[in-house]
Order: C-alpha cells, then sequence, then structure tokens
C-alpha cells in the first residue's frame, strides 16, 4: 500500500528520548514498513507550551540535528519540493517531509521563518494548545485569533512555501487565517466534532472553508478525537470520521494525520504496522481503491503540489471576513 501520512511526533520522541526511528517501541518504526511503499512521513518538530524563545530555537535545532543523523545511510531521504516527493512516489522510496508544530519557534522573529524555509520545513502548525506569539491554541480561556505578529508571519510563511497547519487552533485563529491566507491552508491531524464533539476537532463549516480554500484534513488516530469514549476507540472510528468528512464531498480533501507517538491511539491499533490493517478494514466497508488510494497517499502528494503553484495575493488581506 501506498501511504503519505501528515502529522506524527516520532522526530521529538527520539530526540527527547535519544531513540531511533527504527525503535520497536514506537508507533512508528521503519523496520515494520515492508509493506507499505512509497511511504512519505511528515515528521513534526513540537514545540510543547513551556518551550518559549531561545529554548523553542535549540528544541527545533536538535530535532533538525536528530533527523539528519538518522537519515544518514538509511536509505531514506528528506524531500521539500512537490517534485521531489513526487520522484520518491515513483521510485518506491520512503522519504521524510520536516514540519513544526508550534509558531514558538520562531520566537517572535520573522526571519526564522527563512531559517526554517533553509531546513526543508514545508508545514507549520501556528499554536499548540497555548498561547504564543502568533495567536492562540484551542486551550486558552476566551482565545483571540491572530495577532498582528501572526498575520505578519501567515504572510511570510506563505512567501517561504511553508503552509499553515490549524489543528490545535482557537476558533477566532482558524477564522482569522481563513481570511488573511492567500494559498491553501491544511489541518493535518484533525477530526469530525460531528462524530467526537471534542474541542480539537473541526466543524463541518470548518472543513468547508479548508475544503474551499484548496486545502486538505488528515484523520487523526488519537481516541480522544475519535469517540468521546475514549476508552472505546478503535480503527473503526477512524472510517466513521472519514465517512462524515466524505459526506461533506471530502474525496479530494481527505487525507491521513496519524499522529502516531504523540498520542494514546485505539486498543486494536499497533501503530504503523496496522496501516494496512486500517486500509482492508475502509475496503471491508465497500471503499474503492481509487478513493482510498487518494485518502491514504494521492490527496496529501496534490496538495503539495497546489500549494506550490497558488499564487501569492495581497487582496486576501484586504477580503471581508464573509466566512464568521
Amino acid at each position: 500500500m501506498k501511504l503519505f501520512d501528515l502529522h506524527c511526533d516520532t522526530l521529538y520522541r527520539a530526540y527527547t528520548e535519544n531513540g531511533s526511528f527504527f525503535e520497536d517501541h514506537y508507533h512508528i518504526s521503519y523496520d515494520k514498513t515492508k509493506n507499505i511503499a512509497p511511504y512519505l512521513q511528515c515528521m513534526a518538530v513540537w514545540i510543547p507550551d513551556e518551550y518559549r524563545g531561545e529554548s523553542a530555537v535549540r528544541l527545533f535545532e536538535g530535532c533538525l540535528d536528530k533527523l539528519r543523523e538518522q537519515l544518514a545511510g538509511s536509505g531514506m531521504r528528506q524531500c521539500v519540493t512537490f517534485d521531489e516527493m513526487q520522484d520518491a512516489a515513483d521510485h518506491q522510496e520512503k522519504a521524510v517531509v520536516l514540519t513544526v508544530e508550534g509558531g514558538a519557534v520562531l520566537a517572535g522573529e520573522l526571519e526564522r521563518i527563512g531559517i526554517l524555509q533553509k531546513a526543508g520545513v514545508r508545514i507549520m502548525t501556528l499554536t499548540w494548545n497555548g498561547r504564543n506569539e502568533l495567536g492562540d491554541g484551542v486551550g486558552v480561556d476566551n482565545a483571540g485569533g491572530l495577532t498582528d505578529f501572526g498575520k505578519q508571519a501567515l504572510k511570510a510563511m506563505e512567501q517561504a512555501d511553508i503552509a499553515a497547519d490549524i489543528s490545535h487552533a482557537s476558533e477566532r485563529l482558524f477564522y482569522d487565517v481563513a481570511q488573511y491566507s492567500t494559498r491553501p491552508f491544511l489541518a493535518t491531524h484533525s477530526n469530525a466534532k460531528a462524530v467526537c464533539p471534542h474541542k480539537r476537532n473541526l466543524t463541518d463549516e470548518q472543513f468547508s472553508i479548508i475544503q474551499q480554500k484548496g486545502g486538505i484534513v488528515g484523520l487523526n488516530f488519537c481516541r480522544d478525537f475519535l469517540h468521546k469514549q475514549s476508552t472505546n476507540a478503535k480503527m473503526y472510528d477512524i472510517i466513521r470520521n472519514a465517512e462524515h468528512f466524505l459526506s461533506w464531498g471530502g474525496e479530494e480533501t481527505l487525507a491521513i494525520g496519524s499522529d502516531f507517538d504523540g498520542c494514546d491511539i485505539p486498543s486494536d491499533m499497533q501503530g504503523i504496522a496496522s496501516m494496512p490493517t486500517l486500509y482492508e478494514m475502509f475496503l471491508h466497508h465497500n471503499y474503492s481503491e481509487a478513493l482510498l488510494q487518494d485518502i491514504f497517499f494521492h490527496n496529501a502528494l496534490r496538495f503539495f503540489q497546489r500549494y506550490e503553484t497558488a499564487p501569492v495575493s495581497s487582496e486576501a488581506i484586504n477580503r471581508k471576513k464573509e466566512m464568521v
């Protein structure tokens, strides 16, 4: 099977725990991916809310060094451009796309966006659950949206080909991104609030806005976001969330954003080794091979192609907030 996964925390764990992408106890171990090719994995540098300023910068730098160490001699590579991703797919390779989970990595300095670009970062989750220099996450009481710095950062990210991820965003920040973005944006790891009413999940309106903007939404395997009784979450609940998004015309919008190594997954799932089983479960629920290949791989790949070719327009900065 093919897999393009928009989010995991394996890199963060490997760095902070002095581990490896080949650790047997991690959700993602490349030793368990022999039945998955091509396999493109977005690996996030998670910036926890207690990291700000220089500590956030150092955390990113340490994770970047860890990524380069792990890729050296592994036969895998880091992909930055769509052409590189397509080439990896064409040659049935395993590759990594670097992302950041938390705009605190900028330490309040726009110049750091250029540093992320040079490192090959392609997606940045604007907030985690708390507040940072860009705006408020979903865990902030009476949350606001993008700060003035956040609006400047969003514009600079688009100019640097770094897509904005609104997973973890407050509602107001989401709608600010919808207003001020000129290129597609995405939710790398978020489910349907109509299926599981967790504050981290997306409303139908939010999903539709992402869809209208040419973005994508990655299905999250975190059991808290799959089922309102989280301990009851099973792999079938991933299908339930997919079916809801597909009922809103999400055939070209839906993707995979596992959150492996960053959450508790369903009890009947064993991490990356369970992905072929999940694929088969979808098939048994009458999903076509063509649709499944889109959800598991092609929709994510096409997003990067769309993003790179989308013009950066200043007109969107003055657009009326019609979607609020």
